[in-house]
């Protein structure tokens, strides 16, 4: 999964965006981290500023201690992927996905069998509790006993089974990929439609220099000694690029605030669970995440990642909606496979500094929000005088948990090609946790109701 960068000039600086929208019910909002999200229109659940008057905190079950905490898994509705298999199947294959469909659909059938004989044998087992409550002959109870016993040791071998299966269903189902904006191109990178093209390329009356030779001339960027301090793809930047790099993110931030979006600057390690929860993938093979040793820590990539997760586990209020954010953050990726000229320099570096701007919003106001976040990022551009064109990107070139995305590519001359210098993604929730929040509430509704009778 690729992370999000802008370059401007010479300048490390990067800018994205990021759309979460929200089912509310009633009129409240329950929030909880997103993984690979398959069905459209869902709750998001996630943790709030505990200064937030607008937001009630969820008592914490878990103890302190990262050890102590259960593995996070994803909310996926597994019902809904086998009711709606021709469209999960028809848009993994628009994806270029390599998800493994019937291999989950096997999995979790297997699974509703197995949870169905660990419910028979648990009936089973408190119907011999019943009957040993009454008055027995020896030998009756010694049977029972002997029948409770056997039943209990089925169960723990049945229930250890089923833990099993679920762990491996949750591995195989979180590659598929969330469903797509039916606006969406279908293809690779080549069937992207243009939504906007601005400016036209300079012409210059002299030979043009890359970036590279610029910052060398104009001792802007040190490559050398940042290699020898931490490795390749490092850098130095100095002088005037220091200053213009500062320049540029305070009058981003400047801009983009006076649209109603709240400033902050964000933690750069974050638990792995977090990491996970985004859609990325924070350990195993090509990962683009630094992983911290010993710990269950990580370097973000982007910081949609500590930003997610404000709101992780509260209850929002509907009326707090919309929450909008521009968050400053260093960014940290690996690279992992990032080779060849179209890197060099300041392209795919290890670290950069990125503004990133994010809303959480309800489901019907998703499609407005979107579109004002490119409009924003379209203007910004346009300020700064730069030719560029948004795509809307083809099904083939989006993340896994994206579902909708536009992407801003700028001219470079010194490239003599188009470059990505940002993408505004809009990632659809799909857990299932409304739904339980309904059964929830629709148990306490009929105990409530038996209650009410039995006193009656």
């Amino acid at each position: 999964m690729s992370l999000h960068k802008l370059r401007l000039a010479a300048v490390p600086i990067t800018f994205s965006s990021r759309l979460f929208f929200l089912k509310p019910f009633p009129n409240t909002l329950t929030l909880g981290l997103f993984s690979r999200h398959l069905q459209p229109h869902k709750p998001l659940l996630v943790r709030a500023f505990s200064a937030s008057a607008a937001v009630e905190d969820i008592p914490a079950t878990q103890a302190s201690d990262s050890s102590a905490r259960p593995q996070w898994k994803a909310a996926i509705d597994f019902k809904w992927i086998r009711d709606n298999k021709e469209a999960v199947e028809i848009n993994i294959k628009n994806r270029n996905s390599n998800a493994n469909l019937e291999a989950v659909l096997e999995l979790y059938e297997n699974m509703v069998n197995l949870q169905k004989e660990v419910e028979q044998l648990r009936e089973e087992r408190n119907n011999v509790a019943k009957k040993m409550k009454g008055k027995l002959e020896p030998s009756q109870r010694e049977t029972l006993v002997e029948e409770g016993k056997n039943l209990k040791e089925s169960l723990v071998t049945l229930e250890e089974d089923l833990v099993k299966l679920k762990d491996e269903l949750q591995h195989v189902a979180q590659s598929i990929p969330n469903m797509t904006h039916p606006d969406v191109p279908v293809g690779g990178e080549d069937s992207s439609a243009i939504r906007k093209e601005v400016g036209s390329p300079r012409e210059f009356s002299f030979p043009i220099k890359d970036h590279l030779q610029l910052g060398k001339d104009l001792d802007l960027i040190d490559f050398d000694s940042a290699a020898e301090v931490s490795g390749s793809k490092f850098f130095y930047l100095k002088n005037e690029a220091v200053l213009l790099e500062m320049a540029l993110l305070n009058w981003t931030l400047s801009q983009v605030m006076k649209q109603g979006f709240t400033p902050l600057t964000t933690p750069e390690i974050v638990r792995s669970a977090i990491v996970e929860k985004c859609g990325f993938q924070p350990r195993g093979d090509n990962t683009q995440v630094y992983s911290i040793d010993g710990t269950d820590q990580c370097l973000i990539g982007t910081a949609e990642i500590p930003v997610g997760g404000i709101h992780m586990d509260s209850i929002l209020l509907e009326s707090v909606l919309p929450l909008k954010y521009i968050a400053f953050s260093h960014c940290f990726r690996t690279e992992a496979g990032a080779a060849g000229a179209a890197t060099k320099g300041l392209y795919r570096v290890h670290q950069f500094n990125k503004a990133e701007m994010f809303v959480i919003c309800r489901p019907e106001d998703s499609e407005s929000f979107h579109q004002e976040l490119i409009q924003i990022e379209e203007d910004l551009f346009t300020s700064l005088g730069l030719h560029f064109k948004t795509l809307d990107m083809a099904t083939a070139d989006l993340g896994a948990p994206a579902y909708r995305k536009f992407d801003v590519e700028a001219w470079m001359p010194g490239l003599g090609r188009f470059g990505e210098i940002t993408k505004v993604g809009d990632w659809e929730s799909v857990t299932a946790h409304l739904n339980h929040l309904r059964r929830v509430l629709r148990k306490a509704k009929r105990i409530f109701q038996l209650r009410s009778s039995s006193t009656l």
